[in-house]
């Protein structure tokens, strides 16, 4: 009967543990948060993100789910650095700025922050929608106006769930949506994010 009850506490224990630990992780707390979602470079983000009026959780965000960090990341595709750039978007972009740009400046956290959040902040205003943003940002402009255009065929609005066909984009936009959530509740003094 004593090994039953033992048995039946340590089962109803881990149970408990179980349950706390599933509660924490759902609920995602700020504290629980920071040990899951990294933060660097946290002067470069806030200044430009503010630079160009941008949400600085959303480009930790971004940041953390294109190159977790990582300012050496090189993606198979050949985008480069913590915002994960590609070199001709980046030339482009110096094209915009009026500036020269070398591609071993990608790897420069400061260089590449800056670059993709003008990026960003460009789609932004080019399709008025940060859900349509982020898809442009992950599989280009040109899908997404192909998108927008049957949607808009269709005599309806655009709906990322619906009408992006890409199922790695669809991720990407709700999951980086819900890390901007998730960068603002834990760090909001380090984000100056309220």
């Amino acid at each position: 009967m004593k090994k039953f009850r033992r048995a039946l506490a340590a089962t109803v224990i881990i149970a408990a543990a179980g349950a706390t630990f599933l509660y924490i992780h759902v609920a995602m707390p700020g504290w629980y948060a920071r040990l899951w979602f990294p933060l660097d470079h946290t002067e470069t983000i806030v200044r430009n993100s503010r630079g160009h009026s941008l949400d600085p959780a959303l480009v930790a965000a971004v940041i953390y789910h294109e190159s977790g960090y990582d300012e050496d990341n090189t993606s198979r595709a050949g985008a480069i650095g913590l915002m994960q750039l590609m070199p001709a978007t980046a030339q482009w972009i110096a094209s915009q700025k009026a500036a020269n740009i070398e591609l071993s400046q990608l790897n420069d956290p400061d260089t590449n922050v800056e670059y993709g959040c003008w990026y960003l902040r460009y789609l932004l205003d080019r399709f008025g929608n940060q859900q349509v943003a982020l898809a442009a940002y992950n599989a280009g402009a040109e899908n997404v106006e192909k998108w927008l255009e049957a949607a808009h065929a269709e005599g309806r609005s655009f709906d990322y769930t619906r009408d992006i066909p890409y199922h790695e984009t669809k991720e990407y936009v709700a999951a980086v949506e819900k890390s901007q959530a998730i960068y603002r509740r834990a760090y909001p003094g380090e984000l100056e994010v309220s």
